[in-house]
């Protein structure tokens, strides 16, 4: 089935359709001043003929104190105050918790008196964790996402505050209506003594930043995969009951992840 992407705004939220994986494309561009620091990453999803068609770009800002990504569906417009804003990535201090929102409003930022409906939505959490063998072996990766409900829509997660985060329910064990999804433990392979995963051709570099992001419940469905295929390339690969803004933030974080350079 051909993937609908005429509303990007839209298509950026809606899960993937059940039964098909969407298969994308991510571009670093490291190109001018400071990009170097602060590249711009560009989402494409591919279609048959090797043609690509863009969804969303990233970029870091500058001067936050925190690892900051604006999401956009303009690939020239990546400011918070555009038109074209969908989301964000922002991590903790250390750079080992991270949270995506769509563009909705800071609850922080709004008098109480504000319909519900306009606060953000937090739509995943990921927090990578320093894995026993100090920095020689895979990373671990948590991924937390909204449950869907019986009409396979995505819950509305809106904290108001700390204690509603899709983090604190996490780390409460408060696992209602949400869902805990793990990275696959890559497994030692003698021939070329390193940790390797299966991506059945979709990834031909080896590189700490590949992972498959899986349900403990079904180890065999990916979820969400991504891995690199040339320098400045990665392929990103997703499944209900994510979207292409989850999958995206989740890759951005992955480059952005403090443990990331083990």
């Amino acid at each position: 089935p051909l993937i609908d992407v005429d509303d990007l705004e839209e298509f950026a939220v809606r899960p993937a359709p059940q039964g098909v994986t969407v298969k994308c494309r991510i571009t670093r561009d490291k190109k001018g001043m400071d990009r170097g620091m602060y590249p711009t990453y560009y989402l494409h999803l591919e279609r048959e003929h090797g043609k690509k068609v863009f969804l969303l770009a990233g970029r870091k800002r500058k001067k936050s104190k925190t690892s900051n990504y604006l999401i956009s569906i303009d690939p020239t417009d990546l400011s918070r105050g555009g038109e074209s804003f969908v989301g964000k990535l922002r991590s903790n201090l250390m750079g080992t918790k991270f949270t995506v929102y769509d563009s909705g409003v800071n609850p922080m930022k709004t008098t109480s008196s504000l319909e519900a409906s306009i606060l953000r939505q937090e739509l995943a959490a990921i927090c990578y964790e320093t894995n026993v063998l100090g920095f020689k072996g895979p990373r671990k990766m948590s991924v937390i996402i909204p449950g869907m409900n019986m009409d396979h829509e995505r819950v509305s997660i809106r904290p108001r505050n700390e204690h509603e985060t899709l983090l604190a329910r996490w780390q409460n064990k408060n696992t209602e209506s949400v869902i805990e999804l793990h990275n696959k433990t890559p497994v030692w392979n003698d021939d070329t003594q390193s940790y390797v995963l299966n991506f059945h051709g979709r990834v031909t570099q080896a590189s700490v930043k590949n992972f498959q992001i899986i349900h403990d419940n079904d180890p065999d469905y990916i979820v969400m995969q991504f891995g690199r295929v040339a320098e400045d390339v990665f392929t990103m690969d997703y499944n209900y009951p994510m979207c292409a803004l989850q999958a995206f933030a989740i890759a951005l974080s992955s480059f952005d992840s403090k443990l990331a350079c083990e």
